[in-house]
């Protein structure tokens, strides 16, 4: 088996891993008993996506899709913070 078939083997059980746990994650969201478990299941969601995007572009030998990989990020990021201000104080802007 020659390195190129391992790292496309390897990619592709990735995305399908990356699929599945996008998947769960989007379980604990809709069906998450408290608020924190939802934030977590998005803060899941957004982290999976982000590295599936990677994953794809990688395998794809591609690299258009870094910097929507990055924003998702950021924006991920931010979002997980304000929500969990949020939960702790009930405003995010003081």
């Amino acid at each position: 088996m020659t390195a190129d078939a391992v790292l496309f083997w390897s990619l592709s059980i990735a995305l399908v891993m990356l699929g599945l746990a996008m998947g769960i994650a989007a379980w604990r969201i809709v069906w998450g008993p408290r608020a924190q478990d939802r934030v977590l299941g998005m803060d899941t969601l957004y982290l999976n996506g982000m590295l599936l995007i990677l994953v794809f572009n990688i395998r794809a030998g591609s690299q258009s899709y870094f910097e929507a990989a990055l924003i998702i990020g950021l924006l991920g990021f931010a979002a997980t913070v304000a929500l969990a201000k949020f939960l702790m104080r009930g405003e995010v802007i003081e």
